[in-house]
C-alpha cells in the first residue's frame, strides 16, 4: 500500500505563492530546515509540485531510473546555452551520445592532462607576489578556464575565440542567477536588458566554437585534445558521428561543467583551509614529505592521501552543486511513495552532506573522516558530489585529479590567510558559487620546485 507524497507533512506556504518566496530567500537554510520533517517533504513552488528526498535509497532509485525521472524545469532552461549535450539531453539520444563520449574520458586518456594542469598552476604562481591581496575565486576561474580550454580546443584562452567563449559563459552565469532570483518567471524572450546581453553571448560563443571545431577539422597532424578525440568518436554498430551542432553543444557542457565547478570547489577548499590552520600544516607536511619541493605529478596522486581528503571534504560542505531536480515523466512508485507525473523531485546535496545521521560533526570541517572504512559503510546516495546512477558525472576523474594536483601545486609554494571582514556568501545558482568572491591575502612559503616540466604543446 503506497502513500501519496502531497500527503506526507511539509512546511507550511503562502497561499499563492507556496514556498517560493522561502526557497528564493534563503534556498540551503530551506532545504536543511525541510530535512527535519522526513524521509520525502512535499512543497508547492508557484504552480509546480515539489519534492525533497532526503532517504538515500530513494535517491539512488530516482538516479537510476532515468526514463521514469528526467532532467528538470530547471535543466531544461541551461538548453538555450548548452543546447542537447550530455547535462541535458534525454532518452536515446543522451543513451548514445554517453556511448559515444566515454571512452573519451577513460582514466588512461585523462591522466595525460595532468603536466598541463600543473604547468598552467605553475605559470600563474610565477605571477603572484608575497603579501598581495587576491581573490583566489577569480584566480581559480581564470586557472581552471585556462586548462579547460587547453584540454578541449589545444588553445591558449587568450585566443580570440577562446576568450570569447570564456566572456559568453561568464555573461550565462549571471542570467541564470538573475533568473532563479526572479524564479524564472520573467521569459529569456522577453526584450530586458539582461536578456539581449545573453542572447548575444549566445550568438557569438556559438560563432567561436564552431571557428574552433573547423579548424579542428581541418588540422593536418593529429592532436590529443579532447574535441579531436570526440571528432574521431564512431558509433561500432553504424558508424555515425557526432555533427557540429553536437559537437557544439558536448563542447560548450565540458567548458561549464569542466571549468566553473572545479573553481568553485578549489576556492572552497581554500576558504576552509585558511579557516583550519591545523589542517593546513598537516597538508604541508605531506606536500614535503611527498613531493620533497617539486611539481606534483599524477603518479603521486595516490600518494597525496590527505590531498585527497581535503578535497572530498570541501566538497561535502561545500558541493559544485547545491541542489538539482529530476521530473516525474510518468506516475511513480519511490519507497513506499507514490508520485505524480508531472512532480517536481528536488535533491539536495547540501542537505545531504550535511545530514547528522550520516556525518559525525556534519558542519565541522574534518578531512580525516574519509577513510576507506568509512566511504566503504557510507550508504550511496549520501555523497553525490558528482551525481550517480547512471548519469554519473562523465569527468568525475578528471575533475578529482585536476584539484588534487592545483592543491598541492599551489598549496606547497604559498599560504593563504583570509581577509579580515571580507564577506563570503555562497550563491546556489547553477552552481554554488561565493557571491562576491573569496578575498586572501597570499604569503610564499618555499621555493619554486626544482623540476619544472614539459612545454604544454609539446603535450598535445
Amino acid at each position: 500500500m503506497t502513500q501519496d507524497v502531497f500527503e506526507l507533512p511539509g512546511p507550511e506556504g503562502n497561499s499563492i505563492v507556496g514556498n517560493l518566496l522561502d526557497l528564493g530567500q534563503d534556498p540551503l537554510g530551506f532545504v536543511e530546515r525541510c530535512r527535519d520533517y522526513g524521509d520525502i517533504v512535499p512543497l508547492r513552488l508557484g504552480l509546480t509540485p515539489v519534492c525533497l528526498v532526503f532517504n538515500p535509497d530513494y535517491i539512488e532509485e530516482i538516479l537510476k531510473e532515468r526514463n521514469t525521472f528526467i532532467k528538470s524545469r530547471g535543466f531544461r532552461v541551461l538548453k538555450t546555452l548548452l543546447g542537447e549535450g550530455l547535462l541535458t539531453a534525454e532518452g536515446e539520444s543522451w543513451f548514445w551520445q554517453r556511448r559515444l563520449a566515454q571512452p573519451v574520458f577513460q582514466q588512461k586518456r585523462i591522466h595525460g592532462y595532468g603536466e598541463i594542469m600543473v604547468e598552467y598552476a605553475d605559470k600563474m604562481l610565477q605571477n603572484w607576489k608575497d603579501g598581495e591581496v587576491r581573490d583566489i575565486h577569480a584566480d581559480m576561474m581564470r586557472l581552471t578556464l585556462q586548462i579547460v580550454m587547453k584540454c578541449i580546443f589545444n588553445a591558449d584562452v587568450d585566443n580570440g575565440e577562446a576568450q570569447v567563449v570564456a566572456n559568453a559563459l561568464d555573461v550565462a552565469m549571471h542570467w541564470f542567477e538573475s533568473k532563479r532570483r526572479q524564479n524564472f518567471l520573467v521569459w529569456e524572450w522577453f526584450p530586458r536588458p539582461e536578456n539581449i546581453r545573453y542572447r548575444n553571448a549566445i550568438a557569438q560563443m556559438d560563432e567561436a566554437i564552431y571557428n574552433l571545431i573547423r579548424t579542428s577539422r581541418n588540422r593536418s597532424e593529429k592532436t590529443n585534445d579532447l574535441l579531436s578525440m570526440l571528432i574521431e568518436a564512431r558509433d561500432e554498430d553504424t558508424g555515425q558521428q557526432m555533427d557540429d551542432k553536437l559537437l557544439r553543444d558536448e563542447v560548450a557542457t565540458l567548458m561549464l561543467a569542466g571549468h566553473e565547478t572545479t573553481a568553485n570547489a578549489l576556492s572552497w577548499t581554500w576558504m576552509l583551509l585558511a579557516q583550519h590552520p591545523e589542517v593546513k600544516e598537516k597538508l604541508q607536511a605531506e606536500l614535503k614529505q611527498v613531493l620533497a619541493g617539486r611539481l606534483p605529478t599524477v603518479a603521486d596522486i595516490k600518494s597525496l592521501r590527505y590531498t585527497d581528503q581535503i578535497i572530498k571534504e570541501s566538497m561535502r560542505l561545500y558541493p559544485p552543486v547545491a541542489m538539482f531536480g529530476r521530473e516525474a515523466a510518468q506516475d511513480a512508485i519511490v519507497g513506499d511513495y507514490s508520485i505524480p507525473e508531472g512532480t517536481t523531485v528536488m535533491i539536495s546535496q547540501w542537505a545531504m552532506h550535511r545530514n547528522p545521521k550520516y556525518f559525525d560533526q556534519p558542519d565541522k570541517f574534518i578531512p580525516e573522516r574519509w577513510t576507506e572504512e568509512f566511504e566503504k559503510q557510507l550508504p550511496r546516495g549520501v555523497y553525490i558530489p558528482f551525481g550517480d546512477g547512471p548519469r554519473i558525472c562523465i569527468g568525475k576523474g578528471f575533475a578529482q585529479m585536476e584539484a588534487v594536483l592545483l592543491l598541492a601545486a599551489i598549496a606547497q609554494q604559498f599560504d593563504l590567510e583570509l581577509v579580515p571582514g571580507f564577506p563570503i556568501v555562497p550563491q546556489p545558482s547553477i552552481t554554488l558559487r561565493p557571491e562576491y568572491g573569496i578575498k586572501v591575502q597570499i604569503k610564499h612559503i618555499g621555493n619554486p620546485p626544482n623540476s619544472q616540466p614539459r612545454e604544454v604543446a609539446a603535450l598535445l
